[in-house]
């Protein structure tokens, strides 16, 4: 029939074909590597702990206020019951996070 070499050469001996496998390879290793799982756990930690702190602080403020709004209106103590309760939701608040910040990490 045909006796011509053929005008290419077959697709594996083709250098671009062979360098785009390795970049492959390496992008699937490096991809594997990320994505193992335990990499993330410290930050996922510091996160959780963050939020727990912000948690601590917020819900201090916010509940002592609450709270010493509520004992302002059927007391009709205005301003007090407010700043009293809402101080002591501060100093709550920053003896939890002290506790937090003080205890070792697991």
């Amino acid at each position: 029939m045909n006796d011509e070499p053929p005008a290419r050469d077959p697709i594996g001996e083709d250098a671009r074909v062979n360098a785009l496998e390795a970049r492959l390879k390496a992008a699937r290793e490096r991809e594997e590597q990320r994505n193992k799982p335990g990499l993330g756990t410290e930050t996922d930690a510091n996160y959780r702990l963050g939020n727990r702190v912000l948690a601590e602080l917020i819900g201090g403020i916010g509940g002592g206020a609450f709270i010493g709004w509520v004992i302002d209106q059927f007391a009709g103590t205005t301003p007090w019951g407010l700043l009293a309760v809402m101080s002591l939701g501060i100093f709550v608040a920053f003896r939890n996070i002290i506790r937090i910040s003080s205890r070792r990490p697991d």
